[in-house]
């Protein structure tokens, strides 16, 4: 072992880095981003306002007027609110402010991975409980580990990557009660399945809501927001980074609300291409998709995946492949344009309906 090794935390070097490949494509449906740009007289209008941004200066610290904003927006107070560099800076926020030493998180896996990865880098122990066959939530053995382990923050991704679905509300709720730490409910995907938690922040004080911009068209600028008590965001604001959001994702941000008709439109017309995709997969031979309440689905195709996935890339056509320990792979594909979805459809079909 080399010497800098011996200096890294052993939760940092005992795991390999999160690497996104940059893989040639002509069809990109592997990120879950919207597949609409914005029209262009908008795209014109957000280059305008950027221009005024002074590069030589910070940004505004702590971006209060966007905090005020949307605080509006969501319907809490202005000290309920952090706004990150995109969500995975409101994780490691708060994964930074609550790592005691012996903590623990836990997590239903699959999910999205940033959980783990920021977990072990702040030294804490993971505990995970596999989907149940319906993929949803294991209650019963996650409220087990609520009361041996006491973790002190339980993630859920809502609706769930990479499943896509949301769990049931129920389950959710029994979890929040039953924890001793924090209960963070990842809505990443709300644009898409309308479902949240966000009233239920007056009942529970150890309940936060994670929300993003991504998704929903601007995944380049890096936009999200932590919202829970004001005395946790209090503690929270003492470990987020002055400058942390850029002056033109601030922009970015204040011009979404601005318009943000727009952006569900294009939501509304994603889930629209996103059941007919649902529909078209559901008719292959083979094929089990998942339900989604999300803007991907998550599929599997009888031990086929990996003949899928690599037709799918010989041709430039990029999705995500998943594997689960003791079950077959999976492939989430995020939904396209309709004519990126047909594509995909055709590939998919040769490999599982040969000479059709």
């Amino acid at each position: 072992m080399s010497h800098i090794r011996s200096l890294v935390r052993e939760g940092v070097a005992g795991q390999e880095a999160y690497f996104v490949e940059d893989v040639p494509a002509r069809i990109k449906l592997d990120a879950n981003e919207n597949p609409y740009p914005l029209p262009m007289q908008l795209r014109n209008k957000l280059f305008a306002a950027m221009k005024s941004v002074n590069l030589h200066h910070y940004p505004e610290p702590g971006s209060p007027r966007l905090q005020r904003a949307y605080a509006r927006h969501f319907g809490v107070g202005e000290d309920m609110i952090l706004i990150g560099n995109g969500s995975d800076e409101a994780i490691a926020i708060l994964s930074t402010a609550l790592a005691r030493p012996g903590a623990a998180i836990l997590i239903p896996v699959p999910t999205f991975p940033m959980y783990r990865i920021t977990a072990l880098n702040n030294g804490y122990k993971v505990h995970d409980v596999p989907l149940d066959e319906q993929g949803d939530l294991e209650l019963d053995a996650m409220e087990h580990l609520l009361k041996t382990e006491k973790p002190a923050i339980t993630f859920l991704s809502y609706p769930n990557n990479p499943t896509g679905g949301c769990f049931h509300a129920d389950r959710v709720e029994r979890l929040i009660k039953a924890s001793p730490g924090v209960v963070v409910v990842d809505e990443a995907y709300f644009h898409f399945s309308g479902k949240t938690f966000l009233p239920k922040l007056k009942q529970y004080e150890r309940l936060v809501i994670l929300r993003s911009l991504s998704k929903i068209g601007l995944a380049a600028m890096r936009i999200g927001f932590l919202i829970g008590a004001p005395e946790l965001v209090k503690e929270l604001n003492k470990v987020r980074p002055p400058y942390n959001l850029n002056a033109l994702s601030q922009v970015a941000a204040a011009f979404y609300l601005e318009h943000e008709s727009v952006f569900l439109d294009q939501a509304a017309r994603i889930r629209r291409e996103c059941e007919k995709l649902l529909r078209a997969l559901r008719s292959i031979r083979g094929v089990q998709a998942c339900p989604t309440d999300a803007n991907f689905i998550f599929f599997y195709c009888k031990f086929r995946e990996d003949d899928v996935y690599q037709a799918l890339l010989r041709e430039g056509v990029l999705v995500k492949k998943f594997s689960r320990p003791g079950a077959a792979s999976g492939i989430r594909v995020t939904v396209g344009t309709r004519k990126e979805n047909g594509e995909f459809l055709r590939i998919v079909r040769s490999v599982l309906v040969p000479g059709r």
